[in-house]
């Protein structure tokens, strides 16, 4: 792994894992608990590949074992976020771009479900029975729900640092030969913007001033 990809998953993830603890584990919310953490995670294995997903979902889960209140073993979530990563990051394009947000929306479905499942499947088997008294079903519906209201203001975000942070050039595509779905989901789905469109806007205004002085030019002529 690359330098900057290394500091920026770190910062990432420990970022993430600081608001889910001080803040979105302290709103009491019914069944599951919002997770940034798992989202941050998707963000970069859609960004990364598998490889990446998987280690950068070990790291962050590994932490979020340790991190306190956490009453479950060590390594649990962990191996959890390890196989989320790596299967998300399965489905990144060839060409690294999505044209749509229904990909990453249902990447960000498939790994609230499938943690979910995974995570109260190691539990049985170290015999934590939580999830029974809480209701698997209860906490897959909560699941789901709460990391795709979230998941519009983190995921595009998560995936436009990415790969701004490694030159990637799909990051300073435009709109011919289509540009990845982060860009427009930034600027339509949560009110960010971000470089290329600046650029963009930029261009267009320097070709409008050449344009005019050109116009300019010709009527002194006549």
């Amino acid at each position: 792994m690359k330098f900057n990809r290394i500091l920026l998953s770190a910062t990432l993830i420990v970022v993430a894992l600081v608001v889910q603890v001080s803040v979105l584990a302290r709103l009491q919310l019914p069944g599951a608990v919002p997770d940034l953490v798992l989202l941050t995670v998707v963000a970069l294995a859609l960004v990364h590949g598998p490889v990446t997903g998987s280690l950068v979902g070990f790291s962050a889960g590994l932490l979020a074992d340790l991190a306190p209140p956490a009453d479950h073993a060590a390594g649990r979530y962990a191996l959890v976020l390890c196989v989320v990563g790596y299967l998300v990051g399965l489905v990144r394009p060839e060409n690294g771009r999505f044209t749509s947000a229904v990909g990453p929306m249902a990447a960000v479905v498939g790994a609230a479900v499938g943690s979910t499942l995974l995570y109260a499947g190691v539990g049985a088997l170290v015999g934590d029975t939580a999830a029974r008294h809480v209701g698997l079903t209860s906490l897959l519906f909560t699941a789901v729900v709460y990391d795709l209201l979230l998941a519009p203001f983190t995921v595009p975000l998560v995936m436009a640092l990415a790969r701004r942070a490694e030159n990637d050039p799909v990051a300073d595509a435009t709109g011919t030969g289509g540009a990845d779905v982060s860009s427009g989901w930034l600027s339509s789905g949560t009110g960010l913007r971000i470089g290329t469109q600046r650029g963009g806007l930029r261009v267009k205004s320097a070709r409008s001033r050449a344009t005019r002085v050109g116009r300019i030019k010709g009527v002194k002529r006549l």
